[in-house]
């Protein structure tokens, strides 16, 4: 082949590839106008959902864990086990104590039922003094009479009245005694209130211990996934600390995109959205826009800008955008919290 056949097919080729990378250009162009004047884009959106934190009610040591990394669950599935001696020996104490306050109220009724009996035998006791003081007081009179008349000695007389004197005494003592055996049976009545709001207190505690070694049993609370384990058996947890995330199977799952204040002018509740997920590239995902962040990303920064100080560089911030997915809940369960993708506010 000669030389110059070789350069003219060089030529020819560079032409062709500099024909045909000169319409890629011009496509690319277009297709990038065109999407401009169809589309508000941006690659700065993430996939979120909601990360429900599993806490323990009660501290502990941890017996055993029942769950691996990223494993599904289901609702009420133990997820981990506390170690319950200690709250089963507590809950026997609870017991005991509510069986002593119980037994306190046995003790009391009987208690009473004596002092009720006690009563009646006094108030019998009361009614001979009464007779005996109205026979003795009969028996005064007369010997008085019979002393005016000279009928009886002075001794005598003296001796009646003395009667007379201790048989008042004793019906006074013995209505001094049946007000007291009252004011006991009074006080016996009184204990019994004391006594029932201390049994209610102790059933009260002891439906409590009985409680903490429910919670010893930590269940998942929907159906999910588990994220990374990162506790281990024989570790002391505290109350409320967090053993493991979870994601709920029942809630939606959303993107949060981060546009430009220049490109949000004509956002609107409802708006139509299309997703690009950089994990599954040629598959679209389809959404509305559910909401507008009331200020800019920046805002919620632990150091928020304050362009009064320094020196003023103007810098364009961003609106976090919430768009609610669409599409069904098959094809939305391959979707990971944190996935980067890119989305497109259809004008």
């Amino acid at each position: 082949m000669s030389k110059n056949k070789i350069d003219r097919i060089v030529v020819n080729t560079t032409q062709w590839l500099g024909i045909i990378l000169l319409a890629g250009i011009i496509i690319w162009a277009g297709k990038y106008f065109w999407e401009g004047q169809k589309y508000e884009q941006t690659n700065d959106a993430q996939i979120d959902a909601y990360l429900s934190p599993v806490n323990v009610k009660i501290g502990g040591y941890i017996k055993k864990i029942y769950y691996r990394d990223n494993q599904l669950v289901h609702k009420g599935d133990t997820l981990v086990w506390i170690e319950p001696d200690e709250y089963g020996l507590k809950k026997d104490a609870a017991d005991g104590e509510l069986m002593s306050a119980r037994a306190k109220l046995e003790i009391l009724d009987a208690n009473e039922e004596t002092q009720r009996k006690n009563i009646e035998v006094i108030r019998a006791r009361l009614s001979g003094a009464q007779a005996k003081l109205e026979q003795q007081q009969k028996e005064f009179e007369r010997y008085q009479n019979m002393l005016k008349e000279a009928s009886t000695t002075q001794q005598k007389f003296e001796n009646v009245k003395a009667a007379l004197i201790i048989h008042q005494s004793s019906l006074e003592e013995t209505e001094a005694t049946l007000k007291a055996a009252e004011s006991k049976l009074n006080d016996l009545v009184a204990e019994r209130s004391a006594i029932h709001a201390d049994i209610k207190i102790r059933e009260a505690l002891l439906a409590r211990q009985e409680l903490d070694i429910q919670y010893t049993v930590v269940t998942a609370p929907f159906d999910g996934q588990v994220g990374r384990k990162t506790i281990q058996e024989g570790q002391l947890v505290q109350p409320g600390q967090t053993l493991v995330f979870m994601t709920n199977e029942s809630e939606d799952k959303w993107v949060v995109a981060n546009f430009k204040e220049t490109q949000i002018g004509a956002f609107h509740i409802g708006q139509q959205a299309k997703i690009e997920v950089d994990a599954f590239p040629g598959e679209s995902f389809y959404g509305t826009i559910e909401s507008k962040s009331p200020t800019t990303g920046s805002r919620y920064s632990l150091l928020p800008p304050d362009n009064a100080t320094g020196n003023f560089v103007k810098v364009i911030q961003r609106i976090p955008i919430r768009i609610k997915l669409t599409d069904t809940k098959d094809k939305l369960a391959k979707l990971s919290a944190g996935m980067n993708a890119n989305v497109y506010i259809i004008k």
